[in-house]
């Protein structure tokens, strides 16, 4: 059964010397993996359209006995070029997909999220890295989980509360104008911390190096 959608590379790894396991989020069926058989070849016609945080159209055969399904054609839509051009882009872009992968499961509709990391992505092209852009995508991400934090039961002081409520509604655009200072950065990043790990039982490793910017 032959299956097409749009969808955004979260992560990429080896399966031979040749191919590639391809690891897709995508709005009307969720996270996807595929396999990409002979991807690595020079004349591949996957060559140069499998690179992380691609936004793609693929088509992909359904597997019947796995949810490793088989890769047929990409088409690219979107590179994000800009991301690849800062350490600390990719780092704070890795991480976001590294933590929806953790927190979603396989195959499962996720049209919020998908806008959600999709945002993300552009918003980390235009502006510098920082801090409060991971926090703002981890407190959007929560709330599409359900997961909102009770800032009534917080012990954050008030202005951090009011930045917390502020990354949560706000879009990306007024978000790259919020200013922080370094100890409101260093209590948003413990509370979101310990909240996260409370939650979600742990956090991806890159979590330090993306609030670091």
């Amino acid at each position: 059964m032959i299956e097409s959608a749009t969808g955004l590379v979260l992560r990429t790894r080896r399966l031979t010397e040749t191919s590639l396991i391809v690891h897709w989020l995508t709005s009307n069926l969720g996270r996807v993996a595929t396999v990409a058989k002979g991807a690595m070849r020079p004349k591949s016609p996957f060559r140069g359209k499998l690179d992380l945080f691609y936004r793609a159209d693929f088509s992909f055969v359904r597997s019947r006995r796995s949810e490793l399904h088989m890769l047929r054609e990409v088409s690219i839509r979107e590179t994000f070029p800009a991301i690849r051009q800062e350490l600390g882009r990719v780092q704070q872009a890795s991480y976001g997909a590294a933590l929806v992968e953790q927190v979603t499961e396989s195959e499962t509709p996720l049209p919020e999220i998908f806008e959600l990391v999709q945002d993300f992505f552009h918003a980390l092209t235009k502006t510098s890295p920082e801090s409060h852009y991971i926090f703002a995508f981890e407190l959007k991400l929560l709330a599409e989980l359900g997961l909102e934090p009770d800032l009534g039961k917080s012990h954050l002081s008030a202005g951090a509360r009011e930045i917390v409520k502020m990354l949560t509604r706000q879009d990306w655009e007024a978000i790259a104008k919020l200013k922080t200072s370094v100890r409101q950065v260093e209590e948003l990043s413990q509370f979101l911390h310990g909240f996260l790990v409370f939650h979600l039982g742990k956090i991806p490793s890159g979590r330090f190096a993306a609030v670091q910017g």
